[in-house]
């Protein structure tokens, strides 16, 4: 079965390790044989920060791209995904196991696909943290006066 892909003007796409860029007009690809394709947008970030889930996704997704590393990757990626599953509850935890499932049958864009909502749910968790964390700095900042003026007389 062909993959079709649509791609919008300037849209990267890696097939096969390589990285590609469409014109400035949309074209239609259809991929008629197996390869690893993987769109721009679905890239990691070169400037994401470095958190547990954005690590084990890099990982999945060199993996996918660079097929002489994979071998070398899947104990980690294995490993890492295990160590997610002991931090993560309902229903990231649910994610974390579909691209667990995904990796061991060698499916990694469906792998990163399943870990997209756990990114955006531990990215909620962190803005929380540092929420919470700025409110309690700033109950235990010292209250500052303005200073009266006193007026001559």
């Amino acid at each position: 079965m062909a993959l079709k892909l649509t791609l919008k003007p300037d849209e990267r796409i890696v097939v096969n390790g390589c990285m590609m860029r469409n014109s400035s007009r949309r074209h239609v690809l259809t991929i008629e044989s197996h390869a690893d394709v993987v769109r721009g947008h679905d890239l990691l970030d070169e400037d994401a920060p470095a958190t547990p889930v954005t690590r084990v996704y890099y990982l999945i997704q060199t993996a996918l791209i660079q097929r002489a590393v994979r071998d070398d990757l899947l104990p980690i990626i294995q490993k890492q995904l295990a160590a997610l599953a002991t931090t993560f509850g309902h229903p990231s935890l649910g994610h974390v196991f579909e691209a667990a499932n995904y990796v061991s049958i060698g499916d990694f864009y469906k792998a990163l696909r399943a870990l997209r909502p756990v990114i955006a749910h531990e990215t909620e968790l962190f803005e929380r943290i540092a929420a919470r964390d700025q409110a309690a700095m700033a109950a235990l900042a010292p209250e500052t006066e303005a200073p009266t003026r006193r007026v001559a007389g």
